[in-house]
């Protein structure tokens, strides 16, 4: 009863904390003339990735791979066909020239390592398939670079944004992202807790536990962030944190779960690393059709479209 109770006040912090952070960030953003993007890239994007990095340290400590890799490969396919469309669909969300030409790619780049570094049988003729410690390591040194660029860009960023965040001290905005994120974390695990504890007293498999409801789960903070971020029109901060998030998962996160414990890979699996590329594919294809540089409300319908197909194939094919 305790952990259905949980689920529920998990949802409150989640929006809660959401708007928190945002306005947090923003006020800093502002403060400190701190381009939007670099702080949705950065400290947005880790702190709603919180929830994936707790679930997948304490599956890779526990053996649970299955877990471990749906969750990431999940969260980065609903961060962009279901959150971002959802975003998009309630204000249309325009993507600086940076954000296209080199954040989406590089997101691309961490779905293409992961379908390599997964695959030693099918591409090196060996026994069995692991992500290794070394891939951990190959990783987490994407992830350096990565970080290098941020902090490149945060010196001579101009932000694009509209003054719509309010400005506080420095003292009180990081009040809000320690606030923020404490209630993203704490509502995605009682969320993640109560949707794991319904889903198993029904039977459901773990590998389809971990892409759809752990996956779900864990993106929630993404999406309370991103959706509120739309609705304020800050566009860098909504398309920066799912960009920066789906990078955070794999070079990041990913990297941290290898080199704790390599991760065996079933070849069943390598559909959803296909969705996950597709997933970031489209969104760079996507800048370019229609409106230059912008995510529309149409598109954002096709995008939720195709999410709910993905799940509903997920729930056919277990």
């Amino acid at each position: 009863m305790l952990t259905y109770i949980l689920f529920i006040i998990g949802f409150v912090l989640l929006i809660k904390g959401a708007y928190f952070l945002v306005d947090g960030s923003g006020s800093i953003a502002k403060k400190l003339k701190i381009p939007s993007l670099v702080i949705g890239l950065t400290v947005v994007a880790f702190g709603t990735s919180a929830p994936e990095a707790v679930v997948n340290v304490l599956a890779s400590l526990s053996g649970n791979t299955e877990i471990a890799i749906g969750n990431i490969l999940g969260s980065n396919i609903a961060n962009i066909f279901l959150i971002l469309g959802i975003s998009s669909i309630i204000y249309p969300l325009t993507a600086q020239k940076n954000t296209v030409i080199k954040e989406i790619p590089f997101s691309l780049l961490a779905a293409l390592l992961v379908g390599f570094m997964a695959n030693d049988m099918l591409l090196e003729g060996r026994m069995f398939s692991e992500i290794s410690r070394i891939d951990g390591l190959i990783l987490l040194s994407f992830f350096v670079i990565f970080i290098y660029y941020i902090v490149g860009i945060s010196k001579n960023g101009v932000d694009s944004e509209e003054d719509s965040l309010p400005m506080y001290s420095i003292g009180r905005s990081i009040f809000f992202i320690f606030f923020g994120l404490v209630g993203l974390v704490l509502g995605g695990k009682w969320i993640v807790d109560g949707a794991v504890a319904m889903a198993l007293s029904f039977g459901v498999s773990q590998s389809l536990v971990g892409l759809t409801i752990v996956a779900i789960g864990t993106s929630l903070p993404e999406l309370a962030t991103s959706v509120v971020a739309a609705r304020k029109k800050q566009s860098d901060i909504a398309i920066g944190n799912i960009v920066g998030s789906n990078i955070f998962n794999i070079f990041w996160i990913l990297g941290i779960s290898a080199l704790i414990n390599p991760m065996p890979f079933s070849a069943k699996s390598n559909p959803d690393i296909f969705m996950a590329i597709v997933a970031s594919l489209l969104l760079f294809l996507t800048m370019y059709i229609g409106k230059r540089h912008v995510i529309e409300r149409w598109q954002g319908f096709v995008m939720v479209a195709i999410y709910l197909c993905y799940l509903l194939f997920l729930i056919l094919t277990q």
